[in-house]
């Protein structure tokens, strides 16, 4: 049977109060009032509006401010590009320089006024961008480029600097691109490529490099937008514009820092209402990586287990190097939806198939044994002694004939299988010729993808640049790591959109009456003491033991009776977190006498400790069951944040635990579950019973609508233990923490 602990699943001191980006609806942006947004119950946006950006990648008119042609200087080598991009593109291109009347044989204009028609796209080369913007917006251009650093990245006052940038152009109608961009939005794309195409989004342009030179394996991109510091255009915003073009297939992002974390999670609800993959590389994983983010682009990296979270919770594939980004958004953008779930693996060599089947199953892939049948039709090609159970080892000679090319149909005609990947270590030619082949062959008449692994170093073999690389119907890889990586993520993108609701559509707009009961509870600045922290989850419907607070020891003792023994009392009060350690718990009291001992001990050891206590809880012994924690914080990025792990003392230690950034719906809360190690406690070990998990998940449910409505009024809350009872019985709090802002 089990008394009442306290360990912290958040943390165990109050935090200082942060305002979440997106947290409340600020002022006007471009032209729309706050108030006539459509928010949620706490004021954030439940929809994000899609910048159309058509004139900033396809301008008719474009401004060049602070042009050159001086050799040597930097403004003329960018000049110079943006007047071959200029021409690529079929825009007009106006030069400004206050001394020069022309650049690269175009009539120079003095200054923005100046400027013969309406601009769509102005370019600044210039060092100080204020007063040009200040003139831009007056112009009503639509787009304008800032080049220049030494904003947000160098400081506060940076940062200051970089607010009137924003500022200046919040309510002009003309939308800024950085400042401390780059020239990658005007890259050279190749128009020679068809099919679904990768739109790229890098906070740091380097960092874009190999995705862009995908074109060079004959993977098409349409877009790439650098966008710098994010002054006005952010991340989202391309993500929200490139989720409604029809030529995206997929969305690669590298992510340093959010501007605001619900602009972020609405554009990825966008992209996966439209069925828009969205790739991302998101640097901040460790304090190092954080750091250094932060002093290049001067926003927020966010805790890494919270962006994480929300990255999985609306569909954002999260990979850890630019080659995977590289190949899991390449595979994304082109690969038909999977007919089925199971990988069938191809190869010449058994220890080949081996290796990669090892690491697919590691990665969640389905490698299922054919059947009898499909073994036997198999056996007509190859050896009895070799296994063709999957993976298939055809050992090597039947690739040089007819058999070769059977094998891979008879693979791709079994209704389990949904992929056929075929590992090839190194070229054999003429049998690597001849697999490369049958396999591109094999691929333009199937509507299930074909993966090859090509594994030689060299990469320069024709089997692989002409036939492989020739196919826009065959994935191709050079490792193992990155196909399997790759493969998960699209077995997990097409289950996940095919599922996929908006929670944002079922988020409350008005208040509850729990919250309106709750908030005459609440106490500004102050800790809530374990009563009136459970007076608060009563409000919302969450269970809790009987109990009765009292401050006599006569008192304790007629609430026994009317609780009912055996009883557990408890010190109460505003300053008390652990209280077990102190030793203000006292479990299993059955007589009077036992009761009026425990009431003089605690407040005893309470008076003895410099402790206030609002008085003695005599509260119901609850039977035993699977001791969990459920909670929200505040996350900088995101706002309100609700977890749940295995909780009891300890919580800290064991560090099981796994967090959602509303809203969320059930299907979301019964995941976290699956995401704790110790879930199988939940189901019953060792004799036990299975857990009424479903009253745990309508717990984390109430902690979220808890976390939507007071978000703004509780800086942290924690429920330890929570009991979750067998099936049908409930879940009971049975200690609460509570901080109020």
């Amino acid at each position: 049977m089990l008394g009442s602990t306290h360990g912290s699943l958040t943390t165990t001191s109050r935090p200082a109060r942060v305002v979440a980006c997106g947290e409340r609806p600020g002022p006007a942006v471009h032209g729309m009032a706050a108030s006539d947004r459509d928010v949620d119950v706490s004021g954030r946006p439940l929809h994000c509006d899609v910048p159309d950006l058509d004139r900033l990648f396809r301008p008719e008119t474009v401004a060049v401010i602070g042009a050159s042609e001086t050799e040597g200087r930097p403004n003329t080598g960018i000049t110079r590009r943006l007047v071959s991009w200029a021409e690529r593109v079929g825009a007009r291109l106006h030069p400004v320089h206050p001394t020069r009347t022309t650049v690269f044989g175009l009539p120079c204009h003095p200054s923005v006024h100046d400027l013969p028609e309406q601009i769509d796209l102005a370019v600044l080369l210039v060092g100080d961008p204020a007063p040009v913007l200040e003139e831009l917006a007056v112009c009503k251009v639509r787009f304008a480029v800032v080049f220049a650093s030494g904003f947000a990245e160098t400081g506060p006052e940076g940062a200051a600097a970089q607010a009137r940038l924003a500022a200046t152009v919040r309510h002009s109608g003309t939308r800024l691109l950085g400042p401390n961009t780059n020239l990658n939005a005007f890259e050279h794309f190749r128009d020679d490529l068809d099919g679904p195409a990768i739109a790229l989004i890098t906070q740091s342009g380097h960092q874009g490099r190999p995705v862009f030179a995908l074109q060079e394996l004959g993977i098409r991109l349409s877009h790439w937008a650098p966008t710098g510091n994010e002054a006005d255009l952010e991340c989202a915003d391309f993500i929200s514009y490139f989720a409604t073009r029809p030529e995206v297939g997929a969305i690669a992002a590298y992510v340093e820092g959010l501007k605001d974390g619900r602009s972020f999670l609405l554009a990825a609800d966008r992209a996966a209402r439209n069925r828009v993959p969205v790739v991302a590389v998101k640097v901040g994983r460790t304090e190092t990586g954080a750091r250094t983010a932060a002093s290049h682009t001067g926003k927020l990296t966010g805790a890494d287990d919270v962006v994480d979270a929300a990255m999985r919770q609306f569909g954002v594939i999260r990979v850890n190097g630019l080659d995977e980004l590289q190949d899991t958004s390449a595979l994304l953008a082109r690969a038909r939806p999977p007919r089925a779930t199971g990988v069938a693996v191809y190869s010449i060599s058994g220890g080949t198939g081996a290796h990669f089947a090892d690491m697919a199953t590691a990665a969640g892939l389905e490698i299922p044994p054919l059947s009898a049948a499909k073994q036997g039709e198999l056996h007509q090609w190859v050896p009895e002694y070799l296994s063709v159970a999957n993976p298939v080892d055809c050992g090597g000679h039947p690739v040089g004939d007819s058999r070769g090319r059977k094998i891979i149909d008879a693979l791709l005609a079994d209704p389990s299988i949904g992929v056929l990947v075929c590992p090839i270590t190194g070229p054999f030619p003429p049998l690597s010729d001849k697999l490369a082949q049958d396999l591109v062959d094999a691929a333009e008449e199937t509507d299930k993808l074909v993966c090859v692994i090509w594994g030689s170093p060299v990469g320069t073999e024709d089997a692989y640049r002409r036939t492989l690389l020739g196919s826009s119907r065959v994935a191709t890889f050079r490792t193992f790591a990155n196909c399997a990586t790759a493969l998960r993520a699209y077995f997990g993108h097409h289950r996940f959109t095919a599922g996929y609701r908006s929670p944002f559509d079922d988020a409350p707009r008005s208040l509850s009456p729990s919250a309106r009961k709750a908030e005459a509870l609440l106490r500004p600045g102050e800790q809530l003491s374990e009563h009136a922290a459970k007076q608060l989850l009563r409000a919302y419907g969450i269970r809790v033991p009987r109990e009765q607070l009292v401050t006599s020891a006569a008192a304790a003792v007629r609430a026994a009776a009317q609780v009912g023994y055996p009883i557990v009392m408890k010190a109460s009060g505003p300053q008390l977190a652990h209280k077990s350690e102190l030793g203000l718990v006292k479990i299993g009291l059955t007589s009077a006498s036992q009761v009026r001992d425990a009431y003089r001990e605690l407040t005893e050891i309470a008076r003895c400790e410099g402790l206030p206590l609002d008085g003695v809880l005599v509260c119901q012994l609850i039977e035993r069951g699977v001791e969990m924690a459920v909670g929200m914080a505040h996350d900088a990025l995101f706002g309100p944040t609700v977890a749940v792990g295995l909780g009891g003392v300890l919580v800290e230690v064991l560090d099981d635990a796994t967090v959602r950034v509303p809203p969320f719906g059930e299907d979301q809360a019964r995941a976290m579950l699956g995401e704790l190690r110790g879930r199988a406690l939940l189901d019953g070990v060792r004799g036990a019973s299975p857990a009424d998990v479903d009253a745990l998940v309508e717990t984390v449910l109430r902690v979220q609508r808890m976390a939507v409505e007071l978000g703004d009024r509780i800086a942290e809350l924690d429920i330890n233990p929570l009991v979750v009872l067998g099936q049908g019985q409930g879940a009971v709090a049975l200690d609460a923490l509570a901080f109020c802002r």
